[in-house]
């Protein structure tokens, strides 16, 4: 099977939109990352999934702790911007969740400290212990068909 058929057929799976953080050596670091599920309500377990060519990927491995933010349907430009696909035109507003960097008024920020590592083909499976959630008002920010989208219920 060639990788272009893989992609397009995991792009029919409509997911949330979050950018991970993480604070390396004072400078705050994220990355867009649709690859994110919770796992465990007891303990209260999440997961993300990094490419081993990201940045980020070597200094989670390092620092064991990471935020997430769910982005909100105003915040496509963030996503954007984490993910390389448009210049930083501003200066990203950024909270501390137990001294862990989130992004300001996304729909959901989680902070979390690492507690597994599974390495799985190209990719590190981060699986970590919530410490703090913060829910906002709004709608999340959906990614399908290889396009951002919005949340509408159906009739």
């Amino acid at each position: 099977m060639d990788d272009r058929l893989f992609r397009d057929a995991m792009g029919k799976f409509a997911t949330g939109i979050t950018v991970v953080t993480a604070d390396y050596d004072n400078e705050i670091m994220g990355m867009t990352v649709n690859a994110f599920m919770s796992i465990s309500l007891d303990p209260k377990l999440i997961a993300i999934s990094i490419d081993e060519s990201a940045s980020l990927y070597n200094k989670l491995t390092k620092i064991k702790k990471f935020g997430v933010s769910i982005l909100t349907e105003q915040q496509k430009d963030l996503s954007m911007i984490f993910a390389k696909q448009m210049e930083m035109d501003r200066e990203i507003e950024f909270i501390r969740q137990d001294n862990i960097p989130v992004i300001k008024d996304s729909l959901v920020t989680i902070s979390s400290h690492v507690k597994d590592m599974v390495k799985a083909g190209d990719h590190m499976i981060f699986i970590a212990e919530v410490s703090d959630i913060v829910i906002n008002t709004g709608d999340p920010l959906i990614y399908a068909n290889s396009q951002y989208q919005s949340l509408k219920p159906l009739e």
